[in-house]
Formats: C-alpha cells, structure tokens, sequence
C-alpha cells in the first residue's frame, strides 16, 4: 500500500468522505494549493468543503506523516535489537495513533540502567517468568538455583527482589494495562491542588485554587490552565489522582492466574509497578493530554477572537483625524487621508497638567475644517474618555462623528520594524497615531501588521502551545484577508504576504514592481513579478482586485481561469462582460446549466453568478457607532444595578468582557450570558458587539467587574 493510498484510506474514514474526494485534497494539498484556494476555487473537486474541513485533513496528514516517520524508526530500532517478529512488524505497521505506537515500542526501547535492566544482567529475567506463571508453590526452591555470587546474587532474597524488580516493569509495559489506567483517569480522575507553604501572600492571586479538587475531564480549560500556571510559578502543587483500589484491581484482574507464594510476589510487584513506575508516568502523560487539550480549546477560542476582530466593520475611504491619547505627554493629533496617508501631525495639551483645553479645541477645530475631516478616532487607553469628552465639547460647523478605537497593540506595532520602516522620519507616538486611525478605516489591514499574540483577544496565550498557536493564528489571518480580497495597487506588503500563494518575499517583489512600474493595469502583470511563476499566480490571482483595470472581471473576486465563461454568459446574452457586471435584470437571464463544463461545475458557475451580482463584495457588516453613557467615568462610579451599553472587547471558554467606558472592561460569566443553558459564549455574542449589561458586582480594590446579559 503506497503512503498516499494509506492516508486516503484514513481520511475517508475519519472524516466521512468518498475516497475521491480523499484523494483530491490530499493531492491539492501536496502540490501547494492553500486552503483559502482549494475552498474558494476547487468545490468540484472537494464537494464544497469548508475551509475548517480542509484546514483539520491539512493537520491529520500531518499526524499521519510524523506516525510513518516515527514507525520507520521504531521498526529499525528493533531490527537492531534482532527482536523484530513479523507479527510485531505488522503490529507497528496498523498502530494508527502515537500513543498506540509508543506503547508496542515501550518494551523495546533502550533503558537507562534500570533495576529490571541490572537484574536482567544478572540472569534473572527466567527466574521472572517461572514465578509470574504463578505454577508453583516453592518459589524459595525456584530461587535457589539462581543464586550466583559471581553475579552480584547473595541469597534467594536478592534473586527474589531482583525477580520482582523484572515482574514491574513488565507489569508497566503491558499496553492492556496502561488502557485501563488511562480510561480511570479519564473517567474518574481528580485534579487537585494545594498552595505551597510560605507562598500564600504571593499566590493570593490563585486563592481559589488553595484547596481545591474536581473530576479533571470536566475541569474547563482555563481552569487547568491557570493551574499549571501557577505549579510552574512555583505557587501551587498539582496532582492528577486516581482510585488506588481501582487501579490495582484492574492489574490483578491481568495478571493474577492463581493464589500461591508466587501470586502474593506477583501482587507485590503489582504494587512497586504502580508506585515507583506506572503513577508517575501515567500521571505525566494524562497531565499532558489535558494541557494538550487545554491548549487546543484557548487556541480555539483565541482564533474565533481573532477571525471576528479581523473581520470587523470597516469605516472605509474617509478623511480621519486620529488621537493618541495622553495626559502629561498630550494627545498625539494625525491627519490621515482617504487612503489612510499621514499628511499632518501634531501634539495638543487639553488635560492636566497643561490644561489648555481653547487653544486645542481651536486647534482640532481647524483641522477639522482645514482637511475635511469626516470622522475622529480616539484611542480607548489612558485618557481615552477624557479625550472623548473634549472632543464632544468642541462645536464643529458640521456632524463630525467621534469613535472609540481599541488600540491595544498599537504601541507594539509603533515600535516595530515595520512601523520603523513605514514612517522612519517620525516617532512612536505618531506611528501610535496612525494605527489608531488606520484601525478604525479597515481593521484588517491594519491588524495584519501586528504580531496576532499581541492583540489580546485570548485567554492564556503565553501558557499554551506556541508552535500550535501561531499556526492557528496565521491560518485565521489568511482566512480572513483572502475571503475580504486584497487592492493589489494600494494594499501594504504585510497584507499582500496573507494573500493565498503569496508570502513576504513575493509580497517584497509586488511592491517593488509596483513602485517601478506605477501600479498594475491588469492581473496577468503579475505573471512578471520576480519568483511569481504561474503556480502562485493560480493561488492568488482570484483574491487579488484591480478597480479600473482593462479588464473588469480584474476587480473582482472571478479567477482568471473562468473568464471565458463570463465571456461566453455575454455573448449569450449579447451584451459586453462590462455590461453584465452589477446588472441584476441581465445576470437573472443566465441559466448556470448552460455553462458546465468538465473542470467547473454547478458550484463554480453559481459562484460566478453570484461574484457578478455583487462584483468584489466586502463579507464583512456595515460600520456602526456606540457612545458610553456621560455620567459613568470610573469604577467607582457604577453601581449594582446599572444598566449600561458596552462592547465585547474579549471572548473567553468562560464569558466574554464588555468595555462600558471606565478603563475596565466587566466579565459577564457564561452562566449569565443567557436566559437558557449555553457552552460557548460565541453562541450569544461576537466582538465588538453592542450588548445592553447589567451591573452585578462591583470590587474596586480588585478592580473587578462582573456583568450579566439576563
């Protein structure tokens, strides 16, 4: 069986797709297609598989390469040992996960000097066989021919302990055994966790934790995330606990075959195998599957954050004014143009200790009018509300709409390379500036620029699985920038680098050519980019626009390859494609039938259709506005009670927090998010969503906040 039939027969039967389809995903996947590609541009050949379907085959053929890898080794490994059976060989060949390949392996993997491995040395593994065939009495009189001074064995007590010694291990290589053990753990076992002593004041933080246990299958994953936290703080202890009896039960209905003097050593070496071997080790691993599946929940709930925020409502070409807020150091003023280009920047001093709030709002008043200004950003840190009210103040001779932007991670991009490398001739307090502004004109654009781990839409980041998180991360920002479309002659090299079969270095090559030639006219320019050959271009090209290029089907989201259906849709109905583009009356004349051909299906000419209906649609909502109510500024001004309008700032496994305008957002806990029982709040609410709260509880020396949306 070849490795490509193999995986197919695995996909197919994980995931509950014809062996067709297996292949041509797999084979997609193996040529270089990206998963935004394969999705948008393949629906025949997947039967219109979602990203998230090919994303999790992506990863399982992974899994499935690394076992085949891994198998490979261990097959050698033990045909070195000259131990290799061939039905161990078929053994290893069908185990079909890790777990199960590390188990037929562990009895054949080189040891440390173990006390099995010093008795083995001895001579002794015989007399291990005779007693754990549990067929004789005398178990002194087995003993005794064992005995051998030349070897390090004094007395029928040393044969006997080294005997026993040999009896545990293999009592903690039995792959029947450590399944029982593992299903106890994962069925009964108990997470506990103790402070540990002299460290109470540092670890009030996790006071809750001080005492604490419960079933570790239903410990939710922040829970044993913060646990381990803290055990590898050096402030709490952990432990995963089983039931003792069950476990040794479970053992003894293995091994035990009868009730003599060679029963009650086998029964001891039961013990030893479980206290000094099987425990810890089991506790290690079972200790590892719940961080592992501790993490893939945090990254699970980080990535949906992260797709939503990116995602956001984009205020789109209009002329900002943005402001970084200060107090001492004053508000950073920017001035950016449709295209989100500096074109002034300045300083101004309306709060303490300068206070001089005329000539600011002279300032802001002229800039205002001077540059044309249609809305007003205004970064939501410190002195951010301040900064709102002085702005609201100020009476313009025209609406001018005021937003509050979450800058978290502006102050990292402004001090970025890239950042660096946008505007070298200006400081970091302008570059704050930019991205605050830019941020509110098209979040994805912005955003992109921006380490994802940075922008604090996820619970635990730094304790989880870093190489699991930032691959998640990045498929989610390539997600998200390829279903929105990228303006190939304005767009930034970062967020040309996401685009499907891109990457920075062809980003690099795009701007260059761009710079040189002033832009691209068509999307086959791209084809004389350097290092862009005909591969990448058919991954990119589709999610690529180009707004009055000579070719209008360019400024959409049709690939190339499909343009001569568009051009035989016209001719059917006698117009130009121009002419079809955006006409609803003409586009509900075409019969999809009528143009399937071999390589594109119904699924691509409706898709097409519905590209031409709506040519470079944005997915993402229409921008809205919230104001925080005037009257509550601080902590201390909320009361048990209030009813106020937020917006989810953060999405968490146990809630989400609400910004409500008073510099810290409350936590509406998940079993107050609804009237009936949920398990996730994303099934309520989404970022950035205005939501109407309840105040519950207010505690200002904790800082803490809790809301309710019942």
């Amino acid at each position: 069986m070849t490795e490509t039939t193999y995986f197919c027969n695995q996909i197919a039967a994980e995931f509950g797709v014809s062996q067709k389809v297996a292949y041509n995903v797999i084979t997609l996947l193996n040529e270089g297609a990206t998963i935004p590609f394969i999705a948008r541009y393949r629906k025949e050949m997947t039967n219109t598989m979602d990203e998230k379907t090919i994303a999790d085959i992506n990863k399982r053929i992974k899994q499935l390469a690394e076992l085949d890898k891994r198998k490979e080794f261990v097959l050698k490994s033990i045909a070195e040992q000259e131990k290799l059976t061939p039905e161990l060989e078929e053994q290893i060949k069908n185990a079909s996960t890790m777990q199960d390949l590390e188990d037929i392996y562990l009895p054949y993997k080189p040891k440390r000097r173990t006390k099995a491995e010093i008795a083995r040395q001895k001579g002794l593994e015989p007399l291990a066989k005779l007693i754990m065939s549990q067929h004789s009495d005398d178990v002194d009189g087995m003993a005794k021919r064992f005995v051998n001074k030349e070897k390090n064995v004094d007395s029928i007590e040393d044969a006997i302990k080294g005997a026993c010694d040999i009896m545990a291990e293999w009592v903690s290589e039995n792959i029947s055994g450590r399944n029982a053990i593992r299903k106890m753990y994962r069925k009964d076992g108990i997470i506990c966790s103790t402070v540990i002593k002299g460290k109470e004041e540092e670890a009030k933080t996790y006071l809750q934790y001080f005492d604490w246990k419960e079933p570790v299958d239903k410990a939710p994953s922040h829970r044993i995330l913060a646990l381990f936290r803290a055990e590898e703080e050096g402030l709490l202890k952990v432990k995963l606990n089983v039931n003792k009896d069950d476990v040794l039960q479970a053992l003894d209905n293995i091994f035990v075959k009868a009730d003599n003097a060679s029963t009650d050593l086998v029964q001891d070496a039961i013990d030893d195998a479980w206290a000094r071997l099987l425990e810890p080790s089991l506790e290690t691993e079972m200790r590892a599957y719940y961080k592992e599946k501790a993490d893939e929940t945090a990254v699970k709930v980080f990535a949906e954050n992260l797709r939503q925020l990116l995602l956001a409502a984009p205020l789109g070409q209009k002329r900002v004014l943005a402001l970084d807020p200060g107090f001492r150091t004053g508000c950073k003023v920017v001035i950016l143009n449709e295209f989100g280009t500096l074109i002034h920047n300045e300083t101004i001093y309306p709060h303490p200790p300068q206070n001089d709030r005329k000539q600011a709002a002279a300032k802001i008043r002229y800039l205002v009018s001077a540059y044309k200004i249609d809305v007003i950003a205004i970064g939501n840190g410190t002195a951010g509300r301040e900064t709102e009210d002085f702005i609201k103040s100020i009476a313009f001779d025209r609406k001018i709409t005021a937003v509050m932007v979450n800058e978290s991670g502006a102050s990292v991009y402004s001090a970025s390379q890239i950042a660096r490398d946008e505007f070298p001739d200006y400081d970091i307090t302008v570059r704050g500036a930019v991205s605050i502004g830019r941020r509110l004109m098209d979040p994805l654009a912005e955003l992109v620029k921006i380490d994802p781990k940075s922008i604090g839409v996820g619970q635990y980041q730094h304790d989880v699985n870093q190489k699991l998180l930032g691959e998640e991360l990045n498929n989610v920002v390539e997600s998200c920038v390829n279903a929105v479309g990228v303006e190939l002659n304005t767009a930034s090299e970062q967020l040309l680098s996401y685009v499907s079969g891109v990457g920075p270095q062809i980003a690099n090559n795009i701007v260059k050519y761009r710079n040189k030639n002033g832009g691209f006219k068509n999307r086959r320019q791209l084809l004389e980019v350097p290092r862009l050959g005909n591969k990448a271009y058919e991954q990119c090209a589709g999610f690529l626009r180009i707004h009055n290029a000579e070719q209008p089907l360019d400024a959409s989201a049709v690939h190339p390859e499909s343009y001569h259906i568009v051009e035989k849709m016209a001719d059917k109905l006698n117009v130009k494609v121009k002419d079809l583009i955006g006409n609803k009356e003409l586009i509900g004349k075409i019969r999809p039938k009528d143009f399937i051909e071999a390589d594109f299906g119904i699924e691509t000419i409706n898709d097409i259709i519905a590209e031409l209906e709506k040519p470079g649609r944005d997915p993402r909502k229409t921008f809205e506005t919230l104001e925080f109510d005037n009257n509550i500024r601080t902590i201390n001004d909320l009361k048990q009670g209030m009813q106020l309008y937020g917006i989810v700032t953060n999405i968490t496994a146990f809630g989400a927090f609400v910004d409500i305008g008073v510099h810290q957002d409350g936590l509406v806990h998940i079993s107050q998010m609804s009237d009936k029982y949920i398990t996730d709040p994303n099934e309520v609410v989404k970022l950035n969503q205005k939501v109407r709260v309840t105040v519950t509880d207010v505690d200002i020396p904790r800082k803490r906040i809790s809301l309710s949306m019942k």
